[in-house]
């Protein structure tokens, strides 16, 4: 059985998801995918992981650096992990766009994959901030679509690059 507990953040309240062991869930509320990676109804409960990403974000909200994850384990289809693999390499304060993300999977599979093929895997992505899919923009550099909203997106980006939200 799923569990949730919540955390709010200067952007708003937010869900967070585990089977157990590992976060498999961090929506904003009423975000796009709200809740996608739950296997059916949630129980509210306490769990260690809970407390490790609480104090994760405390410390990402406050501008400093929050180290080392806590035990992910995102829901998805091999293809929409392997984009999620790579959000996780993107540095903190710094941007990507699809295309390179694209251009990087066909690279370690040997596949051509298309920036709106790699755009839905983004799009979908269950653990928000800590797989930082706020860090994907345009071709063009623009703030593109962000589940949580393109406000939370430009605020997650300017904490990350030292301003204030």
């Amino acid at each position: 059985m799923d569990c949730i507990q919540y955390y709010d953040s200067p952007l708003g309240r937010i869900t967070l998801a585990s089977g157990g062991d590992a976060l498999i869930g961090l929506w904003f509320e009423n975000q796009k995918y709200y809740g996608s990676a739950l296997s059916g109804r949630a129980t509210e409960r306490t769990l260690p992981v809970f407390g490790e990403t609480a104090r994760w974000l405390d410390d990402y909200f406050s501008g400093r650096d929050p180290g080392r994850l806590p035990p992910l384990s995102p829901r998805g289809t091999d293809f929409q992990r392997r984009v999620w693999a790579l959000l996780a390499e993107i540095p903190r304060g710094q941007t990507v766009t699809y295309g390179w993300l694209a251009a990087r999977l066909e690279e370690r599979t040997g596949r051509h994959t298309s920036p709106r093929a790699v755009g839905g895997a983004v799009g979908r992505n269950p653990i928000s901030i800590l797989i930082p899919c706020h860090r994907v923009v345009g071709a063009d550099g623009g703030l593109t679509g962000y589940a949580g909203g393109v406000e939370r997106k430009r605020a997650l980006l300017t904490l990350e690059r030292g301003g204030k939200i």
